[in-house]
């Protein structure tokens, strides 16, 4: 089999990754987050996702030209899900606890009881309900599923909270979710955190809110990966970032390589 790839996620798992071919010659196409052109594919026979978003996975393009997709095992899945809402939850604490004071000089900032902070969750898929589970023993958790409350409900909860945190998927509806006026919602000092999809937020709008010192933010996802945005000059306290590692744990990436080695095995049985 020839392999293409547009993600080095399996590489040190899966050996046979590290010689792969140009897009025209490619069997299997082993795919990140990252959008691809099946029409660059003509030999294409099946498309394997890495991870659990799938707004870059081409269903209707492949169910028309009879190229099969596999995607991470229910066992697998479990681990990402985990192991996203974990490190959502580590950053929504990383915002909550975000001014402390200084060492040099000494300095202690004053805070308020954590018990008494509200924290938005947007979306209530399989991540955003763990996210909810694990912060209720610590914090007032306030939830809004785009698929059940409508809009004009939203305003009220974002202008409560201290951290608005972001479980959506990205499409026509969500991209720019997060926009100048929903941010003119929120509250002096509030904080979005982002382990979604980057563009679910507005790049300019969060630039600016981030600027003036009223907001700040922690995301793990970007607009464009790897990130060299107008964002990157913000030390942690105003822009904390990290580089796309919300799932990036062992357990899951065995789980997706063996898942890998089977649908593969599935095409040529």
């Amino acid at each position: 089999m020839k392999y293409w790839k547009n993600t080095a996620t399996l590489d040190h798992l899966m050996p046979e990754l590290l010689e792969t071919v140009p897009s025209e010659y490619a069997e299997i196409a082993v795919i990140g987050s990252k959008p691809i052109d099946l029409k660059l594919m003509p030999c294409l026979k099946g498309i394997f996702k890495c991870g659990v978003g799938t707004d870059n996975v081409p269903f209707k393009e492949a169910e028309q030209r009879g190229v099969v997709i596999g995607l991470p095992s229910d066992q697998t899945r479990r681990y990402i899900f985990e192991e996203t809402a974990n490190f959502a939850v580590y950053l929504i604490f990383r915002m909550l606890y975000n001014d402390l004071g200084t060492l040099d000089p000494w300095k202690k900032s004053s805070r308020l009881f954590l018990g008494n902070k509200k924290v938005l969750v947007i979306g209530q898929g399989n991540i955003g309900k763990l996210v909810t589970a694990k912060l209720e023993p610590f914090v007032e958790v306030l939830t809004f599923d785009i698929a059940v409350n409508k809009e004009d409900e939203l305003r009220s909860l974002i202008s409560l909270a201290d951290v608005v945190t972001l479980h959506i998927p990205l499409n026509e509806e969500t991209h720019n979710f997060i926009d100048v006026e929903k941010m003119a919602w929120m509250k002096d000092g509030a904080a979005i955190v982002n382990t979604a999809r980057g563009p679910i937020v507005n790049e300019d709008a969060l630039h600016e809110e981030i600027l003036s010192g009223r907001l700040h933010a922690a995301f793990d996802v970007f607009w464009k990966e790897p990130y060299q945005g107008k964002l990157m000059k913000y030390d942690p306290e105003s822009f904390f970032m990290t580089p796309h590692v919300s799932s990036n744990c062992e357990d899951f990436l065995i789980g997706l390589a063996q898942d890998c080695r089977e649908f593969v095995k599935s095409l040529y049985c």
